[in-house]
């Protein structure tokens, strides 16, 4: 099971640049711990202070060397040709394989914000999502119903094939995961039966497809703790102010050997990945909690 990160892109910061260079720090830590993929996120006009995913993986590239990286894009609030055209970009910038994630997002104050319609959103999803794949092989590409442009081309193309993985928790999204992409992110609030009962849903949904998934992905929210006491009492402080309404039980807190034991389940359900976010954002804490990870990855991979 390979392990990966998607670093926390809101920062609640005095100074920009603060949040913006503990992201750099992290990618770099992630780096050094070897490990097997990372990523950031998306939102739009948000209440505190959001890093944008493309700017902000331009430049977490640079110390992230060869390994494969990519982001999240909500794909019904985007131009589908401007995502294209930056997917080519960043995908010019990467010396890895670009792991394009994508999913519907939510909240009607975000979709405002971005000029599109939340009703609209699956069927503006499937429309962008064929749109950016089409582009990304050298297309021309006019819009549908829900995208108003015509011969759009792509250029600046990525030089190795786009890995796309759909995220979602509803079984609509899980089957549309299978039915079109090369793989499937499960919602880090997934408590492991769950976690199961979704992995079974999307395998039997690829059969039913004919298609075989290239990976199975799974967010968890971590932090690994010099010791169980470390670990405990750090978590303790995040979980008092309410950690974004998660159950415990979908959390991953404790030592190296406490975190191997609760994310090998994980794998012998059939998840090829976890993709980890660090449950606090006190940065010495979390640059520690990245160095052990790299004594996590070596376990799980023994």
């Amino acid at each position: 099971m390979r392990l990966g990160t998607s670093l926390t892109s809101s920062h609640v910061v005095k100074d920009p640049r603060e949040g913006a260079r503990w992201m750099i720090e992290r990618a770099a830590a992630a780096q050094r711990a070897g490990l097997d993929s990372l990523f950031v996120g998306d939102h739009h006009s948000t209440p505190a202070p959001y890093y944008q995913n493309v700017p902000m993986l331009g430049r977490l590239l640079a110390e992230w060397g060869d390994r494969p990286a990519g982001c999240l894009f909500l794909l019904p609030m985007w131009n589908p040709v401007l995502v294209a055209e930056q997917v080519g970009t960043l995908a010019a910038i990467a010396r890895g394989r670009f792991i394009f994630q994508c999913g519907l997002g939510d909240g009607q104050p975000q979709f405002a914000a971005m000029g599109a319609e939340i009703k609209q959103r699956p069927s503006a999803f499937e429309e962008a999502f064929g749109i950016v794949q089409r582009l990304l092989r050298g297309e021309t590409v006019s819009g549908g119903r829900r995208f108003a442009f015509e011969n759009a081309t792509v250029a600046l193309r990525p030089a190795e094939n786009v890995e796309y993985w759909i995220g979602g928790q509803a079984l609509p999204a899980i089957d549309r995961a299978a039915r079109l992409a090369d793989g499937f992110l499960a919602s880090p609030s997934l408590k492991l039966d769950d976690a199961r009962s979704q992995i079974d849903y999307y395998r039997d949904r690829c059969v039913a497809h004919g298609r075989r998934p290239a990976a199975i992905a799974i967010r968890r929210d971590l932090y690994v703790g010099e010791s169980p006491a470390d670990a405990r009492a750090t978590a303790d402080i995040v979980l008092a102010r309410g950690y974004r309404g998660f159950s415990r039980e979908s959390l991953v807190i404790g030592d190296v050997s406490e975190v191997v034991a609760q994310l090998r389940p994980l794998a012998a359900m059939g998840y090829t990945d976890v993709i980890i976010r660090h449950l606090t954002d006190d940065q010495p804490k979390v640059l520690g909690s990245m160095a052990r990870l790299a004594e996590v990855r070596r376990a799980l991979a023994a």
